[in-house]
């Protein structure tokens, strides 16, 4: 079980894979959420690419966001596997897949490789949850 925030506490860089410009997803409310708590956050989304979500540039891969602490997935479920094991392959520690998304094959390879899992949670939640700081790098 991921000590979620010891987790959250100790993440600096994440992409955030699945990144959405218009305003009403998800997506676009975490990543300034993440933003605003002192992430690093780099937006993941081919579709995107070289365009900008709250002032930081899109990339269209996961090895462009590299080096990573964190790989945050807002993509479907069956897309997390491919996701994570990407994840694994760049040196990232962790994987949280987001609300609605759950691969326990996926989340038990990424394990098996290393990494932390966190699945079907959102960190927003997770963070007033657990009543942390304004910012991760306040004490």
């Amino acid at each position: 079980m991921t000590d979620i925030p010891a987790l959250l506490r100790r993440t600096r860089r994440i992409a955030l894979v699945g990144a959405s410009a218009k305003p009403d997803r998800p997506s676009f409310g975490v990543m300034r959420f993440l933003l605003d708590r002192g992430y690093d956050v780099t937006p993941v989304n081919p579709g995107l690419a070289g365009q900008a979500i709250h002032g930081r540039r899109v990339v269209a891969t996961l090895a462009e966001a590299a080096p990573l602490d964190l790989v945050d997935v807002f993509r479907r479920p069956q897309e997390a596997g491919a996701v994570a094991a990407e994840a694994a392959r760049l040196g990232a520690r962790a994987v949280w897949m987001q609300l609605g998304v759950r691969d326990e094959a996926a989340a038990a390879r990424a394990r098996a490789a290393g990494l932390e899992v966190v699945m079907d949670a959102c960190p927003v939640i997770e963070w007033r949850r657990h009543s942390l700081p304004d910012r991760v790098d306040a004490p």
